[in-house]
């Protein structure tokens, strides 16, 4: 397994910010957003949906309304956020913040492909939860 490289961890969060900054800059200033495929063929949210409006919400300083767009892309968004924080501050030459042994020799075990089948079945219980209820 490769070594965690803080730095380069830090830079794909901050590119992953400013993509979404400037998507909802846009829907902001313009009214135009991306199409979701998915809604488009099925006319169900897919587990993304909303997150365009969610980031126009932030950007008005309206946190309710971004959570009632998309609850579970708003705690991603944090917790992303939360992340790329801690490895920017490893990456300057501050502390390690790391799970305690006991949690991360178990996550550890999970191996990479399992954790996008773990990611994608809760896509799809989100997204039938969402459209159900």
């Amino acid at each position: 397994m490769r070594p965690f490289r803080a730095a380069r961890a830090a830079g794909y969060v901050g590119a992953f910010f400013a993509g979404g900054l400037a998507l909802s800059t846009l829907y902001a200033a313009t009214g135009f957003g991306l199409p979701c495929p998915f809604r488009a063929i099925t006319g169900w949210d897919c587990p993304l949906c909303g997150g365009t409006r969610m980031g126009s919400e932030l950007l008005h300083g309206d946190v309710q309304a971004a959570f009632s767009s998309n609850p579970l892309a708003l705690i991603g968004l944090l917790v992303i956020g939360l992340l790329g924080v801690l490895w920017a501050v490893e990456a300057a030459g501050g502390p390690a913040i790391r799970l305690p042994r006991t949690y991360a020799a178990r996550l550890q075990r999970v191996r990479p492909g399992h954790w996008l089948v773990i990611g994608l079945a809760l896509a799809v219980i989100y997204t039938v939860a969402r459209n159900v209820f």
